[in-house]
């Protein structure tokens, strides 16, 4: 594969010395199985000879050659080298003129090869323009170590990611919403717990898996894992579950296809979308076609960031969750008071269900009582637990049969 070049740093440099030389290529060539992969070019006309993300064997190179010192680092005419001769790309592509130098790590490891040719010989080149293309080689060292480290680093990320998938994980745990006038369970969220190591919150673990493209399978697998661990209160109570999922997840096909089956009446998608969602079209088609078959949607975390309200007011949701951040000392700060004072009265003109979120003291709780809010979730009635406690909670309610 092409080398990612984010900055296009490498290329600038290819681009830069090849310029200063007046030469017709610029390469970037790595050895590996016997092979040199041209990882960067960068040519004089846009067909040039070579084409990045190709390979041709390295016995047949001038790198290798000069790596081990059959040819020069620097060839002005290679028609007065019998060596250079007998390669077949000095006739091919064609090679008049050539540079090229080692490229090696910071641990002395020999990556490849830093070079530059022209199609005519060039016997104006010398010395200094030898070592300034050895300068430039090692500028461009320093840059393809540090890609390499970053590779590295999000291939350990992505193996990761898809070892915890493949054990099963996440596991899941349900949080109870209480509704407030009466503090009796009226629906659950589930929640991502992780085992694999590293242990770390689940929020870093999600983060990590949008970082090398595996974020849609975790939330799926996570919905998965949510809806198989309560098919058992389902089978004794219509007890609402919300799951969690980000605008690319819902947009999947798959995503529509794990509620097949399933009693969407009882079932709530919370969304998750902290960004821009710069076309919101294809999302509210999407929600149209999960509310005809009874499902809910939900605003996740309304009041921590613009994109919240921008959410409410393209997609008109059924739940709105205030964000723990408004709800958390509320009974101390008039301005959050007032904000959800609002956000209240704007739901019930859209019959929207109210859920204040991250409610810890009984202050709290008070307050959001007198604002009317109509249902609350957090550590001070409960906190994230497994299902059978979930359903030993709800016989206290009650409310299994």
């Amino acid at each position: 594969m092409v080398q990612a070049d984010p900055l296009g740093e490498i290329a600038d440099i290819l681009r830069t010395i090849r310029t200063h030389l007046d030469m017709d290529v610029a390469f970037i060539g790595q050895f590996a199985e016997g092979q040199r992969i041209f990882r960067h070019v960068d040519s004089r006309s846009a067909d040039g000879p070579i084409e990045a993300d190709t390979s041709t064997p390295l016995d047949d190179s001038y790198c290798i050659r000069v790596v081990d010192g059959r040819l020069p680092e620097l060839i002005p005419d290679t028609g007065r080298l019998a060596e250079a001769m007998r390669l077949p790309g000095t006739i091919e592509l064609p090679v008049g003129a050539h540079l090229s130098v080692p490229l090696r790590l910071s641990d002395g490891s020999l990556y490849g090869t830093f070079c530059c040719f022209s199609h005519r010989p060039n016997e104006a080149l010398g010395p200094r323009d030898l070592g300034m293309l050895r300068s430039f080689a090692e500028i461009a060292a320093l840059r393809i170590e540090r890609d390499l480290r970053r590779d590295e680093a999000l291939y350990a990320k992505r193996e990761r990611v898809r070892a915890m998938l493949a054990g099963g994980g996440p596991s899941m745990v349900y949080q109870p919403i209480f509704r407030l006038a009466d503090r009796r369970p009226i629906g659950a969220e589930a929640l991502s717990r992780f085992s694999a190591e590293p242990r770390r919150p689940p929020d870093e673990w999600f983060t990590e898996a949008g970082e090398v493209g595996l974020k849609v399978e975790l939330e799926l697998q996570a919905i998965r894992n949510a809806i198989a661990g309560f098919r058992d209160i389902w089978a004794r109570a219509p007890l609402p579950l919300g799951v969690n999922a980000s605008a690319p997840t819902i947009l999947d096909a798959r995503f529509a296809a794990l509620f097949e089956g399933l009693p969407t009446e009882r079932i709530t998608v919370e969304l998750t979308e902290h960004e821009e969602i710069r076309d919101y079209a294809p999302l509210i088609a999407e929600f149209a076609c999960l509310r005809a078959t009874g499902m809910r949607i939900a605003i996740d975390d309304v009041g921590a960031g613009f994109a919240s309200m921008r959410h409410i007011l393209a997609i008109r949701p059924d739940v709105m969750k205030i964000d723990m951040g408004l709800v958390r000392s509320i009974d101390m700060d008039a301005m959050r008071s007032a904000l959800v004072t609002a956000l209240v009265g704007f739901a019930r003109q859209f019959e929207c269900l109210i859920v204040a979120e991250g409610v810890e003291t009984e202050a709290e709780f008070e307050v959001l009582n007198r604002l009317e809010v109509q249902a609350v979730q957090g550590y001070l009635l409960a906190r994230p637990e497994p299902v059978a406690a979930l359903a030993e909670r709800l016989r206290a309610s009650s409310r299994l049969v």
